[in-house]
């Protein structure tokens, strides 16, 4: 899959920590904003979002779900509990660092 190759872990942290308020800056480490991103894409893939041969048919996502989907796994993996607004601030920023690098186009 090309997505594979245009995904940057360490790029993509540090573009969502930029995107971030400082407030939330200091609340979520490196660590749990990767962890976050594992389970954005873990909601990706219960959607069959990266299907082979599914590349012409259009995916709308809906942010809430995500952020739903995140916070719920979080708190059932034992992480904790993550502010809602928090992970909402962080998907918004997953979502435009795959918009910069145009993995969903």
């Amino acid at each position: 899959m090309e997505q594979d190759f245009l995904y940057d872990d360490e790029e993509a942290v540090k573009f969502i920590k930029d995107s971030l308020p400082e407030e939330v800056k200091g609340k979520l480490s490196d660590d749990d904003i990767i962890y976050i991103i594992d389970l954005i894409y873990d909601f990706y893939d219960s959607m069959e979002l990266f299907e082979e041969g599914d590349d012409d048919r259009d995916v709308e996502i809906n942010e809430d779900e995500v952020v739903s989907y995140v916070v719920k796994n979080a708190l059932s993996d034992g992480i904790g509990r993550y502010d809602t607004n928090d992970i909402s601030l962080v998907v918004k920023g997953e979502m435009d660092y795959c918009e910069s690098k145009g993995i969903f186009e």
